[in-house]
This record gives C-alpha cells, structure tokens and sequence, in this order.
C-alpha cells in the first residue's frame, strides 16, 4: 500500500476516535461486540433466521439500497477491501493489497489467488474488470455503484491478478467505495446479465452464502458456502462462515417482529421501534445499537417544482421541522435529531445545528415575505392556489409513516398543506429517476462524505433537480483533493450550501437497532451500520 493510502486511512482513524462513543458498537445488555452471553466456544451449525421489515424486490447487491435487503445480499458478495467499523482503516478482502497513485487518478488491485465463485469459476482482474464496466449499464437502481465509479476512465488488466483503475481526475473516495457491497464482485456469468434478470433470479458471488431462494415480500434463503476461505482480513474466524443456513423473513409490522422474537421463531429483528424496547430489553434479548454514517433521514426536495424553486419556501419547511420531537417520539432510544445533512459519524462531519433549529416564527415570516398569505383554514395561498405539497414515502421502516404524520402537523401549524403518498419500496428508486414528486422521505448510509456528491452533484444523477451552483465545484473538488485538510473544507462548505439553501430537509440520524436473542454470537455491525454474519453462530 502507498503512503498515500495510509494517510487517508490514518485520517478515518483520527476522524472516527473523534466520534467514538457514538460509533462503536454498543448494546443493552451483555456482551458489547458479541450478541451472545458470551460463554462456551463458537460452534458450526444451525439456522439463524432473521425478521426484517420489508423487502426491496431486487437480490442484486450492486442495485440494492434498502438496508433490510442489504442485510441478507451484502452475504453473497465479497468486497476488493473492507471498512473497519471502530477505526475506519480500510483493509485486505479479495484484494490482498493494493497501491494508489500519489494524485489518486490511479488505483492497482493485487488480487488473492485462489479465490473462486460458486459457480466453480475463478476470480480474476478480468472478473473485477468485467464488473466495474458493466455498473455504468445498472440503471436507476445502480446509483450508488454508478457513483462510486463516476469519472473512471479504463479498468485494465495488467496480468491474471492485478487490475488497474484509472480515473480522468483525483478520485479520493474511490478506496473506500471498493469496500461498499454496491461494488460488491460477481461472476462474469452475473455481470452478463440483464439488471432486471439480477434483481429477480440473483447473482453468482464468490461470499460465505449462497443465495438458495427470493420469494418477493416473503423471505431470503441463504445457504453457507462450503470452501469458502478467503475473507475479510478483520473477521476472526478462517475459512467457512459457522452457519449452516440463513433465512431472512419479511414481517412489515414491528410488534410481530418483536412477539415472533420473544417466543423463539425468529433469532434477531431488524428496525426496533421504541413501543418495543420495554418488552424486549432485560429478558434473554440484546438490543445493538449504532448510527448509520451518510445522508440523515430527512426530506429529498425536488426542487424544480414550481413551489419549491423559491428558497424561501424551502428554508421555512427546515425552519418548521420540529427535529427533537420528532427524534424524541417516533424513534428508538438514543436516537438524535438532524444537525447537518451528514449523521455525525460521518467523517467530516460539520455540526449545523443553529441553521437546523426549529423555528415556527422564522417558518411564518418567510412565508410572508414569500407573498403567502394564511387562509381561514390556516393554510396559506398566493395567487389564488393553496400552498400544498405532496411527501413521498416508501415503507422500508416502521418508523416512516408516524414520523411523516408529525412533520404534516408541524408543517400544517405554519400553513403548509401536506399529503402523505405512499408507494411500494421497489417504486423509490424508479421515483426518484422520474422526478414525480414534491419531497421524498429517505436517507442514504456510507462511511464517507462523497456520498453528498452522489446525491446532490448535478453532473451525476441529480435526482433532486438541483440547479448548477458553487455546489457543484465543492463536491467535485472534494473528490478531487489528495488534500486532507482541503477535503475537510469543502465537505464543510458542501454542507452547508446544502443545508442554508434548504435544497435537502435533515429530520433525523438513522440508528439502526437490532434486536437479537442471546444465544446468538458475534451478530456485529459494519462500517455501514449493516450486519457481516459470516462470524457468527448460535449456542
């Protein structure tokens, strides 16, 4: 590995120890990194099988972005590099080392030998260059992927196991995008197919499980792989995952996730809801808690709508959004409000907190000064038509629908009209590419704040409809930079050109919250706040 290397990894480290106690791992009960009770000696076998709330319809890793699919598909893929979760120091996984040019235009992956598909094939850098060309074809659901590898100028293969990735311009984040699931590694038997035959039928990885079955809205069945021996340099055990077999059920309400938990069906629940922590915490449960870095749980503002190209309007949305009540009552304990449009785990995180602040007289006098005036029904109007506007959401978590159903009320008391327009999870992607919508509630997770380019550059997917401004010079810039220091200033200024000209609404930090019988061990976190099972076994 090359200096330069070591000096973006070192910097994750100081950034994360600056965050610690919100980033490690922690957990209600015994056992902190370890699910379990912590006794006797890890055993191969058995079934864990896992509630999750919904299910995105796609068993493609590159194209899944809904954590509760991540969950079971991150499994069949392995990654180039991977993310500690405690340090943020990228290590080894199929790419055994590597070197980045001192302008990070250039990064050269030296691949492990021996590392095959389940398909029986072998990994190869013509594999891993068949990947990387084919993620620009993905599609509406490869955005992340598609971002990762935007600006790449040739992937080549230099011999059997050396690739070289070439990008037009310095590309800092790339080293840390290798270790995300979105550029996950699949069979070039997977990679020819169609994006929408590998969201249905699934992808030929080279992980410690096997995709067995997808039955939609139903369940993931996943089974181990056997001669698997070569993962992550951070897990501790060697050679085959110590499950047998994995089985992801998709049960939509909390409580019967939770009652299904308490009575023995299931061994671990995604998305806990506070109305469920009491009954759970205490018994023979660990509750495992730990806040997804990225892109907060907020508003996606298109703002090409006639209503939302005026700044005002959308500053006195962020001004109405009452964070901590919101943050307070909806969602699980330790939950935190909103204070830049990056959770804080994020490195370079910048806290904006005073520009978040609620406000429901700023809200009004913005309005005011917007020329909307309040009707007799309190809702205001201009020029003869009601300020209303239209909240997409998607039910990928139990807390959506009732933290919608207090920003409608808290907007509802400045005099804005709010209908709440539920569509299916497999709709959200394919929603925000056709652009038909007012505001959409989601958030996005990744350990680096490139993921405000993904979302925000409007030389990239530009979602939200943003128009070209300075902003787009302070993400490109960030990404370009070799520069720690710099890197840290213009995600700075990112942030806040986001945040000050209200072209994203931040509600809420994900915390993902698990529950997870104490007979399972070793259940952990990645860097991403999802779940790596490959340690893991029940006893």
């Amino acid at each position: 590995m090359t200096a330069l290397s070591d000096v973006r990894t070192s910097r994750r480290a100081a950034l994360t120890a600056l965050v610690t106690t919100s980033v490690l791992l922690t957990a209600c009960g015994s056992g902190g990194g370890d699910s379990g009770s912590g006794a006797g000696q890890p055993r191969s076998g058995s079934t864990l099988t896992f509630a999750v709330g919904s299910d995105a319809g796609c068993v493609d890793p590159q194209q899944v972005a809904s954590n509760e699919t991540v969950y079971s598909v991150r499994q069949i893929v392995d990654s180039l590099t991977d993310q500690d979760p405690r340090t943020g120091r990228i290590v080894p996984w199929l790419a055994k080392s590597w070197d980045v040019s001192s302008d990070a235009t250039t990064f050269t992956f030296h691949l492990r030998p021996g590392v095959t598909f389940s398909d029986g094939s072998k990994l190869t850098a013509q594999v891993v260059k068949d990947n990387f060309d084919a993620v620009p074809k993905l599609g509406a659901l490869g955005t992340l992927a598609e971002g990762y590898l935007s600006g790449v100028k040739s992937t080549t293969v230099v011999d059997p196991l050396t690739v070289k990735v070439t990008f037009g311009q310095p590309n800092a984040q790339f080293l840390q995008a290798t270790s995300t699931h979105s550029l996950g590694i699949e069979a070039s038997a997977s990679v020819k197919r169609t994006p929408q035959q590998r969201c249905s039928d699934g992808v030929i990885g080279s992980g410690p499980f096997v995709l067995k079955q997808h039955v939609q809205n139903q369940s993931i069945t996943l089974a181990k792989r056997t001669g698997y021996a070569w993962g992550s340099s951070r897990w501790s055990k060697k050679g085959e995952a110590y499950l047998d077999r994995l089985v992801f059920r998709v049960v939509p309400e909390a409580g019967v996730r939770a009652g299904s938990l308490q009575s023995g069906q299931v061994d671990a629940i995604s998305s806990v809801g506070r109305a469920n922590e009491a009954a759970l915490e205490g018994g023979q449960v660990t509750l495992l808690r730990r806040a997804n870095p990225g892109v907060v749980f907020g508003l996606g503002v298109n703002n090409s709508r006639p209503l939302l190209k005026d700044v005002k309007v959308r500053q006195a949305i962020l001004a109405a959004v009452d964070r901590k009540q919101i943050a307070d009552t909806v969602f699980p304990t330790g939950t935190q409000p909103a204070t830049s449009v990056l959770a804080h785990t994020t490195p370079d995180y910048t806290d904006l907190s005073s520009d978040l602040a609620f406000d429901a007289a700023k809200a009004k006098s913005l309005l005011e000064a917007a020329g909307w005036k309040a009707g007799s029904d309190g809702i205001r109007a201009k020029d003869g038509k009601k300020l209303s506007l239209t909240i997409s959401w998607f039910p990928n978590a139990a807390t959506n629908q009732p933290a919608l159903e207090l920003v409608q009320q808290q907007l509802k008391a400045v005099g804005i009209d709010v209908v709440l327009k539920q569509g299916q999870v497999s709709q959200f992607a394919t929603t925000l590419q056709g652009g038909d919508f007012d505001l959409v509630w989601g958030n996005v997770t990744r350990s680096d704040p490139d993921i405000l380019r993904t979302s925000f550059s409007t030389r990239l997917a530009n979602f939200y409809r943003l128009p070209a401004t300075s902003l787009d010079t302070a993400l490109s810039g960030q990404a370009a930079t070799t520069d720690t220091a710099k890197r840290e200033q213009l995600v700075e200024e990112a942030q806040k050109l986001i945040v000050q000209n209200a072209y994203n609404v931040p509600v809420v930090e994900l915390q993902t919250q698990l529950a997870v019988s104490k007979k399972v061990h070793s259940l952990d976190f990645d860097s991403g706040s999802r779940i790596q099972l490959h340690d893991t076994w029940i006893g």
